[in-house]
């Protein structure tokens, strides 16, 4: 039950932060509006109760297949695009793959 409130906390955000950037009416988001936000992500493949090590991942492909679906996806790139708060392309990775020393007290275990 914490994980789908999670989830619902989840993507009223990703769907609110949209919302707040157009500055439409200052409405707040009702609980039918975040469940049928919800349903369209599962629909489009979410899980929230799912794997949580892809988390991110996993929920921004699926908000990106309802944006396409929504017909949204080229109002996104136009705002990528123009200059403003475009996102970073690329990725970065802290520290290094483990090795084992043949001289390791732990080698062969």
């Amino acid at each position: 039950m914490k994980t789908l409130i999670s989830a619902v906390v989840v993507a009223a955000a990703v769907f609110a932060a949209p919302v707040a950037s157009f500055a439409q009416s200052n409405q707040p988001v009702t609980r039918a509006q975040v469940r049928a936000e919800l349903i369209q992500l599962e629909k489009a493949g979410y899980n929230p109760v799912g794997d949580h090590v892809d988390y991110p991942e996993n929920l921004q492909a699926a908000q990106a297949r309802v944006d396409a679906q929504n017909g949204t996806a080229q109002a996104a790139a136009q705002v990528a695009n123009s200059g403003y708060g475009a996102p970073i392309a690329g990725s970065s990775q802290a520290g290094r793959a483990v090795t084992t020393d043949r001289s390791s007290v732990y080698f062969g275990n």
